[in-house]
């Protein structure tokens, strides 16, 4: 029989509740594929993080939804950190805030199955540490016609946003990037799942983010519903693909400024608030920043007897 500690964390939120949930194991190099892909399914979130020793990095990390793993993910790359954090797990420097108020900022490097990326934990004053990835340079993907993308989703093609494509962008996971015209169309999104799995079968992409260019509060420059596979509803907050719509906005001229705030979740009770920029020209992006907050809700032990 072995033991896990692990912590439940809520991620790209200030408050407890919010945001979105993500199962973090500690000490989990002895686990093997196959246990990982279990305990995500036991766990049934979103996704489900374990943290490993690494030989590339300061820390290394695998992501699982509860039907199959993920190279990179923006919240469990959050959430990981936080539960680092609260593990005191990091350099007792990092997310440090005592002298009262100056901005203290700390570079960390995490192995992912996409690649090492660069983690900076930024805190200062009160409140959360801000918990940010650097993810890769985007690639932009295959583009759809919308005469065979919608049906599944139960939209029409007035529904979409003029002139802005359908496409697939990726920053390490390839998401499918829906840009529609309002909270009206975005309200109208459902997922009927036959049709949607022959879709994704024969597309490339990992999972369909769809947005519109208004906030649902006034902080927000954008607000998105994401729709996961099977074994997963609706997504609370997916950093992967908001580092994806974010190189998309910046690319086709649609936001005027290279920073923002993208909001998600908050129709399904789970507010979720990121902080985005994109670096480089529009032509030319380099990188995507994601970052946010997270709290840590729950400490436990996972027993796996035989294990």
């Amino acid at each position: 029989m072995t033991t896990h500690p692990y912590l439940l964390v809520d991620a790209f939120t200030t408050t407890a509740l919010g945001g979105n949930p993500c199962a973090v194991v500690l000490d989990a190099d002895p686990l093997d594929e196959a246990t990982m892909q279990s305990i995500a399914r036991e766990m049934n979130l979103s996704e489900t993080a374990f943290v490993l020793r690494s030989q590339r990095a300061d820390v290394g990390a695998r992501y699982f939804t509860p039907t199959l793993e993920v190279p990179l993910a923006g919240h469990p790359t959050i959430a990981t950190m936080a539960a680092l954090l609260a593990a005191r797990r990091l350099p007792a420097t990092v997310g440090d805030a005592s002298d009262g108020g100056a901005t203290i900022t700390t570079t960390l490097t995490l192995e992912l199955k996409a690649g090492v990326i660069t983690v900076e934990i930024t805190s200062g004053g009160q409140g959360l540490p801000l918990i940010t990835m650097l993810q890769p340079a985007p690639r932009f993907l295959r583009v759809y016609e919308p005469s065979e993308m919608l049906a599944p989703f139960g939209l029409e093609p007035d529904d979409l946003l003029p002139d802005a494509p359908i496409q697939t962008v990726s920053t390490g996971t390839p998401q499918l990037m829906v840009p529609v015209r309002d909270h009206d169309a975005l309200r109208r999104v459902t997922l009927d799942v036959t049709p949607y799995q022959t879709l994704r079968n024969a597309g490339d992409f990992f999972s369909p983010h769809f947005f519109c260019l208004q906030g649902a509060t006034p902080q927000g420059q954008t607000f998105a519903r994401h729709f996961v596979p099977p074994g997963v509803s609706e997504d609370p907050a997916t950093g992967s693909a908001t580092g994806g719509m974010a190189a998309y906005l910046w690319r086709y001229g649609l936001i005027t400024s290279p920073r923002f705030t993208a909001e998600q979740g908050h129709w399904i009770q789970r507010p979720s608030i990121m902080q985005v920029e994109v670096i480089g020209e529009p032509t030319a992006i380099t990188g995507v920043k994601v970052g946010g907050s997270a709290v840590p809700l729950i400490e436990g032990r996972l027993t796996l007897p035989g294990k």
